[in-house]
């Protein structure tokens, strides 16, 4: 996972992590994260839908999916 989310910004990198709970104890919320980063829900929803969809690029795709298969 870390080295996925390496290929990110840090702070596409922190949203993710914060959104979905990697690496913490629990997710948190839009409204959570935008307070963290002193932005809106909406730009922390673009911000993570940008994240997303350069996780689902082939090139990037591949390195997640020999992660999941460890898994």
């Amino acid at each position: 996972t870390r080295e996925v989310l390496a290929t990110l910004t840090p702070r596409e990198a922190k949203v993710l992590r914060m959104r979905f709970g990697i690496d913490m104890p629990t997710d948190h919320t839009l409204e959570e994260v935008g307070k963290q980063f002193d932005v809106t829900r909406e730009r922390i929803r673009q911000i993570e839908a940008k994240a997303l969809r350069k996780l689902r690029h082939p090139n990037r795709s591949e390195q997640l999916r020999s992660f999941l298969d460890l898994e």
